[in-house]
């Protein structure tokens, strides 16, 4: 049963009970209004004080998940949206491949945490119940601070700061033997050219090579890392990516990801068409209204900001939302 069938079983065994405490509220009042005894009149009283409380308790938990249900079908519906170029190129290294590095770039608020969110959730959900390592590099205080990086990235894997490289390779290697690995470093952009290439050089070239190495049956889980960029920079370095699947692939090169778009009038049109059972019928049947006051109101289709839209007219808020939607 997913989430939302969940949900809106919940639902309908909780407006069960609220009608049988209508219909019960009915009744008493009705007695109530006939009884001519003052010791029933009182009993009758109290009773249907505690029933109204009741059907208030249980009328507020109805309407909490009733939210909470407009809100998981919004989601749903925005997992549709965008994001298709680099949903179709994870997936292809993905489907032949167990290890692999992937960048997630494009400008500002053009939603790379949502996306690599998107691409685990809907392609290696599983992965989560391994170990995951979230690095933010912003912690880093100087980009080209390599002593630093590597401080910080002994400490996320749960080593002594001064471990060395290969020492955090192997930690790494270890838990890939026994459980999914997923690794994710935030803020590549606060890094330098030179310190990203060495990152790779050093750290995932030398992990992929001992993964690459290991016996057919040495192990069966997944091991990915996804390099994140907020400020569109990365992809324009001079860094061993490849962009294609093709048979001489290796995982030792990173995957650069299509660079984020912003939303077009045509994606959102298509995607408010097929979302009409998921969305408030508003926002379908006055179709071309709601696409202009989108891209109106998120400087022209800056992804984060449509998301972030497209809640609001949906009586959602995507601040309040994110923290359950964005796991990562």
């Amino acid at each position: 049963m997913s989430s939302q069938q969940h949900l809106q079983y919940e639902i309908d065994g909780l407006q069960g009970q609220s009608e049988v405490l209508a219909d019960k509220l009915k009744v008493l009042r009705r007695d109530y209004a006939i009884a001519a005894d003052t010791l029933i009149r009182f009993q009758l009283e109290k009773q249907i004080e505690q029933t109204e409380a009741e059907k208030r308790k249980l009328d507020q938990q109805l309407d909490d998940l009733e939210r909470a249900s407009s809100s998981e079908k919004v989601y749903h519906a925005l997992l549709k949206l965008g994001y298709r170029e680099q949903t179709r190129t994870f997936r292809r290294f993905i489907e032949t491949h167990s290890v692999a590095a992937f960048l997630i770039h494009g400008s500002l608020y053009y939603g790379q945490r949502w996306l690599l969110n998107r691409l685990v959730r809907q392609n290696v959900s599983n992965i989560m119940t391994g170990k995951v390592v979230r690095i933010e590099l912003s912690r880093i205080a100087r980009r080209s601070d390599s002593a630093a990086l590597w401080r910080e990235l002994g400490g996320r894997v749960g080593l002594g700061r001064q471990s060395s490289i290969p020492e955090i390779a192997e930690r790494v290697y270890q838990w890939w033997l026994t459980q999914n690995v997923l690794l994710i470093l935030y803020d590549v952009d606060c890094l330098s050219e030179t310190l990203l290439h060495e990152l790779i050089r050093d750290f995932w070239l030398l992990l992929a090579t001992k993964v690459k190495t290991a016996s057919p049956q040495a192990s069966q889980f997944k091991l990915l890392m996804f390099l994140v960029d907020y400020d569109g920079c990365v992809g324009s370095w001079n860094l061993p990516f490849v962009e294609r699947l093709d048979p001489t692939w290796k995982p030792d090169n990173p995957v650069k990801l299509p660079e984020i778009n912003q939303f077009s009038d045509d994606e959102l049109t298509n995607w408010l068409e097929y979302s009409e059972d998921e969305l408030p019928t508003k926002l379908i049947d006055q179709l071309d209204e709601t696409v202009q006051t989108i891209l109106k109101n998120s400087d022209n289709g800056i992804p984060e900001l449509a998301l972030g839209e497209i809640c609001q007219l949906s009586g959602c808020n995507w601040y309040d939302e994110e923290e359950k939607w964005l796991r990562l």
